[in-house]
């Protein structure tokens, strides 16, 4: 929550149990700044040097840091760290001024679909709305869309048939993004409005659903880790909870560093052997992580290196396991 200021700005502060407390501003940056501005529905971060503003009084001030890509839906999708001792003063706690409402969601938009995190794909470009054509739509651009839409990921992106096409005004074309930009228009684009070479079609997405921030959420209960089907409780399939949901993890690149973290995580010591190809039985649903990379002294799973959250090219049969002392 923000205090002392506005809706958009003012004091950082989170609640772990019942009691909320600061955070330290040695430790806040724009990046994470920007994180909660969007997860409080108020626009970009546009400043977090407030000098004295927002922070009379005392206080609590947690220990906790959040290193944040700038990408992060909610701010407990960053990796989190614990600060030693001693923290600052609850004199020199973080602040941040937001831009207040988004106006971003408000340029973008999906038509004749469920709700209003599926369908075409319109944007509004000088004040009219126009369609959004492409030859090779993907994943990625529709993660965009439905990051900048604050509907979670990216579950299809897909052409409309024939019947279902627009006519008239188009907005962008050859849309080409990387996956982690914040709104379409920042991706690699053609504003042209010259007719296309090949044939280019309306697109559309599925996205997972409005985002569930939920504010109050206490942080360290918002991901967990388990092992499944070992034979003893160190031992088994390794799956992650985020985002409500209990998935696995992908053989990509899994080997004893990676292990290592897991034995670390759950108290179990450290890893005799990293197994692939659902050594353990192959879980079902979600598939949460690939390509994980860790050097071995994260704290956490979620603090390697790795695919972004349910971006993966993989099947169950691929699931990881581990094996600790």
């Amino acid at each position: 929550r923000l205090v002392n200021g506005t809706t958009c700005s003012g004091r950082v502060e989170i609640r772990h149990g019942d009691t909320w407390g600061r955070l330290c501003r040695s430790h806040w940056n724009l990046q994470a700044a920007g994180v909660l501005c969007r997860q409080l529905n108020c626009g970009y971060a546009k400043s977090i040097q407030t000098g004295d503003r927002f922070v009379d009084g005392n206080g609590p001030v947690w220990r906790d840091a959040f290193h944040c890509e700038g990408t992060e839906s909610c701010l407990w999708d960053c990796t989190q760290v614990t600060l030693g001792n001693p923290t600052c003063s609850a004199r020199e706690a973080a602040t941040v001024v937001c831009s207040g409402n988004p106006g971003l969601a408000e340029s973008l938009r999906l038509s004749d679909g469920e709700s209003r995190c599926d369908g075409r794909v319109e944007i509004s470009l000088h004040g009219m709305w126009g369609r959004v054509l492409d030859d090779d739509w993907n994943i990625k651009d529709a993660h965009v869309v439905c990051r900048q839409l604050q509907c979670g990921i990216a579950k299809k992106a897909y052409y409309l048939p024939r019947s279902e096409r627009g006519i008239g005004l188009v907005g962008l074309r050859s849309v080409q993004c990387y996956g982690n930009e914040t709104q379409l228009v920042l991706c690699k684009t053609s504003h042209s409005q010259a007719p296309p070479t090949g044939v280019a079609e309306d697109v559309g997405v599925i996205c997972s659903g409005e985002l569930q921030c939920k504010r109050n959420k206490m942080l360290s209960r918002s991901r967990q880790i388990r092992l499944l089907n070992g034979t003893k409780r160190c031992a088994g399939r390794v799956e992650i909870y985020h985002d409500g949901i209990w998935g696995t993890i992908c053989d990509d690149n899994w080997d004893l560093s990676d292990a290592n973290v897991v034995c670390k995580q759950l108290g179990c010591g450290y890893a005799i052997k990293a197994f692939v190809s659902a050594h353990y039985g192959e879980g079902s649903g979600q598939i949460w992580l690939d390509d994980v990379n860790c050097t071995g002294t994260e704290s956490g799973l979620w603090a390697c290196p790795s695919r972004a959250w349910g971006q993966h090219n993989c099947q169950h049969k691929e699931d990881a396991g581990v094996l600790c002392s």
